[in-house]
């Protein structure tokens, strides 16, 4: 339940009941209305906007509504104090018995607590990573990858209908590069001197086994072929191979899409996609014959000086228009982006999420202004951008990966440092924004690491358990008997880790409207800490301890609380991607 969500229904409620009417006698517009946690905890439990929102429309002072409206809300038996603060916030607090009340809720749904009906089933599509697929996964892949995949996972659980996808960018000049290498490998695996690889050509050695299995399949055979026809079946083998090796590396981080579109198929059938996709913007008005200015700088590849089929991408939010057809009749690679996005469309997606790189600043507007043209709006498109990830090992930048050829693979950062520690630092900040990532950081056993700090505290819960068993090996603690002593929970570190597990709703609600999974990370680093920190005062003193040896009502009352902190944290770790360890060695 979230206890957000209960109040500001009760805090409507209570407005419609007070009969409030705008200047004009109509009833006034109670959608802005809010209720949050106070930023200072000290102030209450929860803190409502209401008076400031509603005072203009009401034609009243804000703090006097504000009073009104605080009265009203003291009849609530939830409520124990209700002050006025500032220019018109009420602020609440909540009785020791609601939150105990609550916390039962919590136990009830295990892991499924959090979980929420706010996408309503909306058919939404993520597309990650989409990597050219000629090489292996380098580290710049890497955060794309673990924001997407953790926000796909954020929305699925926030109650959207979500798709995992990953576009083959099989097409284009770059696959024709990828062949010409492949070839140079597949004679040097025939024993050919083939010396220095050709600037130009991808130089990795990940491309010797392509080469080596080129050679055992198809022996000279290959050289006697024309040209073309070698390059083809080069390509596809080749760009078969690397989608293994793509797959095997998201592997390793838990990243699984539930569908690779090929780009290849958008241009099947002397392109069929991209002509059906024109021929819809066209018959909506969005498509017109003419020139392109020089745009200021660097003329971009598709530029050209003469009449060309253009979409009018500026009269739907773009900055400026986009060539879909060349004056030679060729298609730009915006092109088969249209065809793209209205393939998506025709799936039946009304959401749609593009997690790119940074680089790609500049597809936004366009992809954005896309969407409006082929769906008249009725399409949500999001562009996430993630920031540049700089790598360091106790301060130094880490050096480039001989393997790949010139940068850092992906999996040599899983080998050395692990899946949990990538998938957590990557969320550890948002995406827009620059990421140092230090292997040394990330492997310290130390509050200083974000990752270790909430796995530890998950391990932490499953040891409080293991020796309350040793201690009462008469008691099952099950579920339904840590439900039983919650009215005993009444010191207030206790109360206060309820209403930390009570914000978890609210963070999974507002991360997955926001599409900003950073905020689960941040969250699961509080709750780490809160529940450390009450582990800690029952260090210092014992009768705050969650085990109590000669009380085993009490006891079984704190573990209740225990488990539910360890519910939160699995489940939200599940989110992100990573495990919630039983114990750390």
């Amino acid at each position: 339940m979230n206890i957000f969500a209960d109040f500001n229904e009760r805090i409507i409620k209570t407005v419609q009941a007070l009969g409030l009417k705008d200047r004009e006698g109509a009833d006034l517009d109670l959608s802005r209305i809010a209720v949050e946690p106070p930023r200072d905890p000290s102030h209450g439990d929860l803190a409502t906007n209401a008076a400031m929102v509603l005072a203009k429309q009401a034609g009243q002072n804000p703090r006097a509504l504000a009073e009104t409206i605080a009265a009203a809300m003291r009849a609530d038996g939830d409520v124990v104090n209700v002050e006025v603060a500032g220019p018109g916030f009420v602020n609440l607090r909540l009785s020791d018995a609601y939150w105990q009340t609550h916390l039962v809720s919590i136990l009830a749904a295990g892991q499924d607590y959090g979980r929420s009906t706010v996408g309503a089933g909306r058919k939404t599509n993520v597309e990650y990573v989409s990597a050219n697929p000629t090489g292996p996964m380098h580290v710049g892949h890497c955060r794309g990858a673990v924001v997407g995949d953790a926000l796909a996972n954020l929305l699925a659980f926030a109650g959207y209908d979500v798709t995992k996808e990953y576009l083959i960018n099989d097409a284009g000049s770059q696959i024709d590069v990828l062949g010409r290498s492949a070839l140079l490998r597949y004679r040097e695996a025939l024993g050919d001197d083939i010396g220095e690889i050709p600037a130009g050509l991808y130089p990795g050695d990940y491309l010797v086994p392509v080469g080596q299995a080129l050679a055992a399949d198809f022996g000279r055979g290959l050289l006697q072929m024309p040209e073309e026809e070698a390059l083809a079946i080069v390509k596809d083998r080749t760009v078969d191979a690397m989608m293994v090796m793509i797959r095997e590396d998201l592997a390793l981080l838990n990243v699984h899409h539930e569908v690779f579109f090929s780009e290849r198929t958008l241009h099947a059938d002397n392109a069929r996609k991209i002509r059906e996709a024109i021929n819809d913007l066209t018959l909506k008005g969005h498509i017109y014959k003419g020139k392109l200015p020089p745009p200021k700088g660097e003329k971009p590849d598709d530029w050209e000086d003469r009449e060309q089929t253009l979409f009018r991408s500026t009269e739907v939010g773009d900055d400026m228009d986009r060539p879909l057809v060349k004056s030679d009749g060729s298609y730009t690679y915006f092109a088969a982006d249209v065809a793209y996005l209205k393939d998506k469309v025709d799936r039946g997606f009304e959401k749609l999420i593009f997690v790119l790189g940074a680089d790609h600043g500049g597809y936004v507007k366009r992809l954005e202004a896309l969407a409006k043209a082929v769906t008249g709006g009725r399409v949500e498109l999001t562009v996430l951008l993630c920031q540049l990830v700089k790598l360091f090992r106790n301060g130094e930048p880490v050096r480039m990966s001989k393997r790949a050829g010139d940068f850092v693979t992906l999996r040599d950062v899983v080998d050395e440092v692990g899946r949990d520690p990538i998938r957590f630092m990557m969320l550890y900040r948002k995406s827009d924004a620059p990421l140092d990532f230090d292997f040394a950081k990330v492997t310290e056993q130390s509050k200083d690491n974000p990752v270790f700090y909430v796995q530890y505290a998950s391990a932490r819960c499953h040891s409080v358990f293991r020796q309350a068993r040793e201690q009462f090996p008469n008691i099952a603690f099950d579920r339904e008997g840590l439900k039983a002593g919650s009215h005993l929970l009444t010191e207030e570190g206790e109360l206060g880790l309820v209403r930390k597990l009570a914000e978890y709703p609210r963070v999974i609600e507002s991360a997955a409207l926001a599409q900003e999974p950073h905020r689960l990370a941040f969250y699961l680093y509080d709750l780490a800490s809160a529940f450390h920190g009450q582990w800690n005062r029952g260090t210092d003193n014992t009768d705050l301890r969650f085990i109590k040896v000669n009380e085993p009502e009490l006891t079984n009352a704190r573990l209740g609380l225990v488990q539910a902190v360890s519910d939160v944290l699995t489940s939200g770790l599940a989110l992100i991607g990573a495990e919630a360890p039983s114990e750390m060695r």
